[in-house]
């Protein structure tokens, strides 16, 4: 995982967890990565916990990432400045 996941950006703290990667879902559970996993298997992400102050981040897997731009569940957000 490559993504910089400190400092905290609640609180600041370097005090960060992380965890292996887990399924993101599907089957009798919701799909938090909906058409980015493979045929009948789910995408998987990491989340990671801020032991200062409880803050919890998901991050999708790079598998996931790549897939993001062309499937169909997922559109581009606008960001206004």
């Amino acid at each position: 995982m490559d993504t910089r996941i400190a400092p905290c950006p609640n609180c600041g703290s370097e005090n960060l967890y992380r965890s292996k990667l887990v399924s993101a879902g599907g089957g009798h559970a919701p799909n938090y990565l909906p058409g980015l996993g493979g045929f009948l298997t789910s995408a998987r992400f990491r989340i990671v916990v801020c032991k200062g102050c409880g803050l919890t981040r998901f991050f999708a897997s790079a598998q996931a990432m790549e897939k993001v731009s062309e499937a169909k569940q997922w559109e581009r957000a606008t960001v206004s400045r």
